[in-house]
């Protein structure tokens, strides 16, 4: 029996565990080529801010809108389960274990080399190949600075910002900026008109 990916995709999005060596862990490693493949491409080479775009549409299956830059080199070994919002700015470096799923909201920074890792191996030493999924979502307007790593099933709220090397292991409320290992919000985020 084989999975296709659509059903890799239904599974992962309903949080379903995928069982090592089941179908669809292999219709996962089969994706993985895919996105390898493109990501070569998008790395390989100078390319211009349009082809750019062309190949994240192409990795993640989905429209990525012209006001969004990324800056190569960036990895994923999936891709399919990516979403970008609107004005998104992406820098070099950055990686993308998004097979649990990963949201970008409109108006995001993300800074050098950050990684978002949306899946975790099981604890049982004898199911240690069995992997559970769980989302990452970033809300609008969200900086996240260099070397930040996000896990597994957290969302950070509109207008935050996560200071640069942090790991960010639980949710992040809008409106706050939080830094460290774990990230711990320190303060609120300034608002007010530009020059006051």
């Amino acid at each position: 029996m084989t999975a296709s990916l659509d059903d890799l995709l239904a599974a992962l999005r309903a949080g379903q565990t995928i069982t090592g060596g089941s179908p669809l862990h292999g219709a996962m490693h089969h994706a993985s080529q895919e996105a390898l493949r493109i990501t070569a491409e998008l790395n390989g080479a100078y390319q211009s801010p349009e082809r750019v775009r062309a190949l994240l549409a192409e990795l993640t299956g989905a429209p990525v809108d012209e006001t969004v830059t990324v800056f190569p080199p960036l990895s994923t070994d999936f891709g399919r389960n990516i979403r970008i919002g609107r004005r998104v700015f992406i820098n070099s470096g950055c990686r993308f274990q998004d097979q649990g799923g990963v949201t970008i909201g409109d108006g995001c920074f993300i800074g050098h080399n950050a990684v978002f890792a949306t899946l975790n191996h099981d604890l049982d030493p004898s199911r240690r190949s069995d992997l559970h999924p769980a989302p990452i979502v970033v809300g609008n307007n969200v900086w996240i600075g260099a070397n930040v790593t996000i896990l597994p099933g957290v969302t950070i709220g509109d207008n935050s910002v996560i200071g640069a090397g942090s790991l960010v292991t639980k949710d992040v409320p809008a409106d706050v900026i939080a830094v460290g290992s774990p990230a711990k919000g320190i303060r609120a985020v300034p608002t007010g008109e530009a020059g006051e």
